[in-house]
């Protein structure tokens, strides 16, 4: 299957994330092809390895026993990220089972993009190229650092690759190094990071 294919498919998963069962089973052959498989036991798994007392997020503790959506909400450091999310229909996906793992750009990386940018994306008529931007920082799988090489590559939702980097125990994304790492939710893990990453044009 040629990567546009991929990416439609992806897509079409995102855009119906209420009723998601059949695209799983293709999405979870992808993760497969990165090494990275689908763990049926994240939320269980998701309780044992986080952090007592969660991870501070601009001062506000995030914590395993709620799902990323909800950790989102609750974070004001990742309200640009809840809100595109809502607008986009993903909020709604990453309330559900997952897991998923989320390179969770800051309110500090929507605000270094040039000037009407995410304001534009934000119009009802930009909704699908907003799901392709989202979907650019989703991984279908619960990926914590640890389980991070240098130089893997990870499918995205939106289709196509993100290049992880590893060096001593910094963790980077197509080279905007993560800030802060393992945010364990129920349901998957964030990672904070201060850039949006932009899909590379095809």
């Amino acid at each position: 299957m040629t990567q546009r294919l991929i990416a439609a498919a992806l897509l079409g998963l995102l855009l119906t994330a209420c009723n998601s069962e059949p695209a799983e089973t293709d999405a979870t052959a992808t993760a497969a092809a990165d090494s990275v498989a689908y763990d049926p036991d994240a939320s269980t798994d998701s309780l044992r390895m986080g952090k007592a007392g969660g991870v501070l997020v601009g001062g506000v503790a995030l914590t395993a026993d709620r799902t990323l959506a909800a950790n989102l909400a609750a974070a004001p450091e990742l309200s640009q990220l809840l809100r595109a999310s809502k607008q986009a229909g993903l909020a709604e996906r990453l309330a559900g089972e997952g897991p998923y793992t989320v390179f969770a750009p800051s309110n500090a990386a929507f605000k270094a993009l040039p000037y009407g940018f995410m304001a534009g994306l934000l119009k009802p008529e930009s909704k699908t190229n907003l799901e392709g931007l989202l979907g650019y920082h989703v991984v279908l799988s619960r990926l914590l650092a640890v389980d991070l090489r240098d130089g893997q590559e990870l499918t995205t939702v939106q289709g196509q690759k993100i290049r992880i980097g590893v060096q001593g125990e910094q963790v980077t994304v197509n080279g905007v190094p993560v800030s802060t790492p393992d945010v364990v939710s129920s349901n998957g893990v964030l990672h904070v990071i201060d850039k949006v990453l932009l899909p590379p044009a095809e």
